[in-house]
This record gives structure tokens, sequence and C-alpha cells, in this order.
């Protein structure tokens, strides 16, 4: 027997909803410069690889988790695990803490996009013409208190206010618009960047495999190659999890999840088609970091023909990117409370959405005046720190958890989670991929954890 729950309104809805999860900044932000940091198309490959063979198993046991128990991440594990309970619900409590972390530094960069995209349609770049001027102008936007703090908090509100109207109303109805505008500004940037004089170049960084730079430092691209893998899917912390709550048992889970993972994919990809060709048409670096998006790309709009109008169209696509990702974790955090019976949606979301604003507070100061003082070294920011913990912690080590909760007696078990998973489709996991689930991908994931941390 199924909990009762609420659902989705529609197929589409739920994959673009947990698309829109997917989709954000890992897919459009982090995703070309670290592309760029690890010599481009080696690093792409390493990428789709881990998808498929490691991101990809553990969507399917995340989301099949949520429409198992109809219920958030912690009351989950707490519902469905046989023995252990408060053990799995302690863990599953940690995994949720991930999504706190990740939206304490997520809305700060959501903000900067605001205020790029803000300043876009206002023409107030007009002025800058270097990299030394728009390198001024990004450091002017992250250490002004008033203008960081105010677009995080908007940021926040808006994520609040899209999830206290509801699921359906709410939640789905937005981020469904969200998601086709983000889709056709994709399209149109993309084809834009390939028109460019010697977008050839930037292709063939992106496209072509570069041996000599991938031996240079081998473990540390397969290493980042999986934390991304991890980040651009936001599997392992119950962030997915919660959509799954919402799917009705009779849809099949694994046609479900491949169209999440090929709409993110997508994305993700066409990211690099907008990106690459454009920074080569100017002979940008595409190494330089998170820098390459806030002050490397507004450069090279100023040297374009209409580039405010690019300008503008490209940052309010990686704004929308990102707002459907806050707007699905905060869904999650929402869950919670809810779940508990301790208050209504409404009183949840604003309980939610202030925490949130609070806890982001540290991040986004962190780059003001007084950032010196932060114990975190001359090179670190808490938005590293933080991030370092969900991408290359919380995430891959949230795998492992869900694929113990499943595989174990102590917790929901192999027999219950396979009926889970294969109801909605007339066909068996075969044998061979359960093995490959159970066994072979804990250790992978151990492994390329402790090279990793070896480097």
């Amino acid at each position: 027997m199924h909990p009762q729950r609420e659902t989705l309104a529609s197929r589409l809805g739920f994959i673009l909803l947990s698309a829109g999860c997917a989709i954000g900044l890992g897919n459009v932000w982090r995703f070309p410069f670290i592309v760029g940091k690890y010599g481009g198309s080696i690093f792409v490959l390493l990428y789709l690889f881990f998808l498929a063979l490691l991101a990809f198993p553990i969507l399917l046991t995340e989301m099949t988790v949520g429409r198992g128990s109809r219920a958030n991440i912690v009351h989950a594990f707490h519902k469905l695990a046989h023995r252990n309970k408060t053990l799995w619900a302690v863990l599953g409590g940690v995994l949720l803490s991930g999504c706190l972390i990740l939206m304490m530094y997520y809305t700060n960069v959501t903000g900067w996009l605001l205020l790029y995209t803000k300043g876009y349609i206002s023409q107030d770049f007009q002025h800058c013409a270097t990299p030394e001027d728009f390198a001024q102008l990004f450091q002017g936007i992250v250490s002004d208190p008033r203008q960081a703090v105010a677009a995080m908090v908007v940021t926040c509100l808006v994520g609040g206010f899209v999830c206290a109207i509801g699921v359906k109303k709410g939640v789905e109805s937005v981020v469904k618009v969200l998601m086709v505008v983000l889709l056709l500004l994709m399209l149109v940037l993309a084809g834009y960047a390939l028109s460019l004089p010697n977008a050839m170049e930037g292709l063939r960084f992106y496209l072509l495999p570069n041996w000599e730079h991938f031996a240079q430092k081998p473990m540390e691209t397969v290493f980042a190659a999986m934390g991304q893998a991890f980040f651009t899917l936001s599997v392992g912390i119950g962030s997915m999890e919660i959509f799954g709550s919402y799917l009705d048992w009779k849809v099949s889970m694994t046609r479900e999840c491949l169209c999440i993972i090929a709409l993110d994919t997508l994305v993700a990809l066409a990211a690099g088609l907008i990106i690459f060709p454009v920074c080569a048409s100017q002979g940008i670096d595409v190494s330089a970091g998170p820098s390459l998006v806030f002050i490397s790309l507004p450069n090279i709009f100023a040297q374009l023909p209409a580039g405010d109008f690019w300008g503008t169209m490209f940052f309010a696509f990686l704004a929308m990117a990102a707002l459907t990702t806050v707007i699905a974790v905060f869904e999650n955090l929402i869950a919670f409370p809810m779940d508990a019976k301790w208050m209504n949606r409404p009183c949840s979301a604003l309980v939610v959405t202030l925490v949130v604003i609070l806890l982001s507070l540290p991040c986004v100061l962190g780059f003001g005046p007084w950032s010196h003082i932060q114990p975190l070294g001359p090179n670190t920011t808490i938005l590293d720190l933080e991030d370092f913990i969900v991408s290359q912690n919380l995430l891959p080590l949230g795998g492992i958890s869900f694929i113990l909760f499943c595989a174990t007696s102590a917790g929901w078990g192999e027999k219950n989670f396979l009926a889970e998973l294969e109801a909605g489709q007339s066909w068996h996991i075969p044998q061979l991929l359960v093995r490959y689930w159970k066994y072979v991908l804990p250790a992978l994931i151990l492994l390329i954890m402790f090279i990793g941390y070896c480097q």
C-alpha cells in the first residue's frame, strides 16, 4: 500500500520539476569553468561516464525511496527501515542538512546572477569596457553587503513564496514555465555563439580529447568529474528524493529517471556550446574559474554588437536555471516540518525561508571588506568550504547511504526496493545490474574519493 500524498498534475510536470532541481548552477556555471580547468573533452567524457555509471543508479535509488515512502528523506528512512529506525532517521537528517548547506551558498550565487540580469536590463554596465572594469564591477557587487544581501534575500523569498502556494499550483506551475523559457534561451544563445568568428576553436577544445593535458593530473580530473556528476544531478542528499514522493506508482521509474538525466545532460552540454565558442571568439582563457561567468563573459558581451541584449539573455538564462534549483531544494526543506506535522505549508515555508536567509549571511558577508578574519586561509572563501562539504563529501557519501539503506535488511531491503522500483514497468531489473549496484558501485565511489583525497 502506498501512503496518500499529493501527486503532481502531469508526467511532464514531474520531469521538468525534477530536471529543474538537477539543472542549475552545476550545469551552466560550474560545468563550463571546471571543464576548462581540467582540459576540455577528456573531462566531459569522464563526466558522462560517471553520470551513467554512478549518478544514474543513485538517482533511481533516491527516487524509489521517495515514492515508496511518500515522505521526505528523514521520515522516509524512519518509515521504511526494518531496524534501527532512529539511526536511519538521524542519517537522513545529516543528508537533509546537505540541502541546507547547499542553499547557504547557492542563494548567494543566484543573487549575483539576479544583480547581473538587472544590471544588463537597466544598462548599468555600459561604463565597463575592459576585463579590469568587469573585475572591479564583480568585486563591487560581492563586497557590497547591501546589494549582495538584498539579492540573496530576494532569491530566498522567491523560493519560499513559490513553495508556500503548493506543489501543483506553485512549485510545478512556476518551474514548468521557467524550464520552457530556459530551454528556449539556451537554443537562441547556442545558435548565436556558434555563429561567432573562431567558434570552431572553442568547439575543438570542448569536443576533441587532449590526452597531454589529462596526463598532467589524471586522478584529480577523475575525482572532479565524479563530483560534478553528483553535483549536477543533486543526488545523494535527498533533494531528488522528495519528487519521487510525489510520483504516481504506476509510472515507470527507470523511464522517468532516464528523461531527467537526458534533459540535465543536454543543458550542461549546451552550456559548453554557448560559453566555449564565445570565449574562443575573443581569446578568453576558458580555465579562468568562477570568474569566467562574472568577469570574462561580460567583457566579451561588451565587445559584441548588441552586447547588452545578449548579456541580458545569458544572465537571465543562468538566473532561471539557478532559481529552478532553489525552488526545488526549498520544497525538500519545507516538506520536513510538514511531514513531521509540526506546521502547515505556509508556516513551514516562512520558517525555512527565514532560516536559510540567516544561515546564508556568512557566505554573503564572506566577500566583504571584513573577509580577512575568516579562518579558511587567504585563497579559500566560505563559499568554497560549503561547496567542498556538499559536492565532494555529502553527495557521494549520501549516495552510498542510499545504496546501503536499500540493499541491507537493516534498512529497507533489496526485495522491497526492487518491488517498488519495478512497479509501473513491464520488465525486471537484471540480476547483474543489481549486483553491480549493490557491491561494485559503493566500492567505486569510495575508491575514487580516497584517491581524490590523496592527491
